[in-house]
């Protein structure tokens, strides 16, 4: 037990250092290894790179067809189209309102976290420029819209986070729909309001807009594809997916043929943009294959069985157990993805025997492993809050409070309002 806990918090505090976890999680596994009377080398190129292999073969697929859908998006003008015509919509002074749809249209229709805030934020500074709100909240709005309810708790998202829980539980992407929608509510509501009440504090206070100061804003004026079409491979993605329930890697591919079909006159740059998202797309999933390789290593050693009674043990509804590993886990790791697959791949069986055992339905653990993968995980050593913040040119002082409420404090409310629900019978 000491070698896990001891495990875990190596594999955090370097993470939360800015070490990549992909030589970090091999050391922190490592630790346990040793502490669990395991042979290192044995533990590495067997037990760790099995899990490691294994989750790589499973999923990489839809991480490489994700991000190259999502990079597809962007260099088309298509998240950009999409982004201005729902602004539009709403009008330049509901700024905030106007970034946060944008972002969660765009996210809920299959494009990437990273993908979006690159996409969204130079329409951010446009309307925050006509609406005089601090550039300080352009973050926490842009992680409002795509780190939470899109992300994990709307049925059918395509995000990555909505469908690891599928084998494990032999569910959809569309389990749980109460449950998910009543939490997605919560957050896009609560989170609203938070960032409305920030934005009449900051004015309260005499604080509005400035330049950034590297003078490097991206105009969001050009020559983009027209709404219409630019929202047809997104729906196409949603729709093949939970509609006529294929595969994710076939919706995935429908989009993507759509999208390219819809932009045949700029084919001389679908080469560049399709090698750039399939090589990005590596990075993420190396990333979280070596934060599911550390768990199968937890879950070899002996100390996991005195873990997994403590966490089996917790009174009450099973699914606060999987909240509480996944959350711990997801914040250990700095990622929801990672967080979830170290849990699911080591405790997954036993909570769906739990399911079976219980009546609870296994929907319900699913939809819980989700919205708990985006609790703990936007801790400031979250790779996504560091690319925003990065982006944005705002540090953490300037707007992590922020992120934490809206990406972190807000969803684990939701998450415990979705297992009230489940504990009730409603799924």
């Amino acid at each position: 037990m000491f070698g896990i806990i001891l495990g875990l918090v190596v594999l955090m505090v370097l993470a939360y250092l800015g070490w990549s976890i992909i030589w970090v999680a091999p050391i922190a596994a490592g630790v346990v290894a040793l502490a669990g009377g395991l042979d290192l080398l044995e533990a590495y190129t067997d037990t760790y790179m099995s899990g490691f292999v294994n989750f790589a073969k499973q999923w990489f697929p839809v991480f490489m067809l994700g991000a190259v859908f999502g990079k597809l998006m962007e260099d088309t003008g298509m998240a950009k189209s999409v982004a201005i015509a729902l602004t539009k919509v709403i009008g330049t002074k509901r700024a905030i309102l106007g970034v946060l749809v944008s972002c969660a249209v765009l996210t809920y229709g299959g494009v990437s976290l990273f993908v979006v805030v690159f996409a969204v934020y130079p329409l951010a500074l446009t309307l925050f420029r006509e609406a005089n709100i601090s550039r300080r909240l352009i973050p926490g709005t842009v992680a409002l819209g795509a780190f939470t309810f899109t992300m994990t708790a709307i049925p059918g998202t395509p995000q990555i986070q909505n469908l690891i829980p599928v084998p494990y539980f032999n569910t959809n992407a569309m389990a749980a729909p109460v449950m998910g929608i009543t939490a997605a509510v919560i957050m896009a509501v609560g989170g609203y309001g938070y960032m409305r009440w920030r934005e009449k504090q900051l004015t309260a206070k005499g604080e509005g807009y400035t330049e950034p100061k590297d003078n490097k804003i991206v105009q969001v004026e050009g020559n983009a594809p027209h709404f219409i079409l630019s929202i047809l491979p997104l729906v196409t993605v949603v729709v093949t997916l939970n509609i006529f329930q294929w595969d994710i890697v076939i919706a995935l591919l429908s989009g993507i043929i759509l999208l390219l079909l819809l932009n045949i006159t700029k084919f001389r740059g679908f080469v560049k943009a399709i090698n750039s998202g399939a090589v990005g797309s590596v990075t993420a999933i190396v990333n979280t294959s070596a934060a599911v390789g550390f768990g199968t290593v937890v879950q070899a050693v002996p100390g996991f069985d005195r873990l997994t009674a403590l966490l089996m043990g917790v009174k009450g509804n099973p699914l606060i157990s999987e909240a509480i590993a996944v959350n711990v886990l997801a914040g250990s790791t700095g990622s929801a993805s990672g967080g979830m697959g170290i849990a699911l791949e080591a405790l997954g069986e036993r909570y769906y025997e739990l399911a079976l055992s219980t009546g609870i339905a296994p929907e319900a653990f699913h939809r819980i492993a989700s919205l708990s993968s985006g609790g703990l995980d936007a801790m400031p050593h979250n790779g996504a809050v560091l690319t925003l913040l990065t982006i944005t040119g705002m540090t953490h002082k300037d707007s992590y409070k922020d992120i934490f409420v809206v990406a972190v404090a807000i969803p684990v409310l939701a998450t415990a309002a979705a297992i009230i629900l489940a504990s009730l019978g409603i799924y």
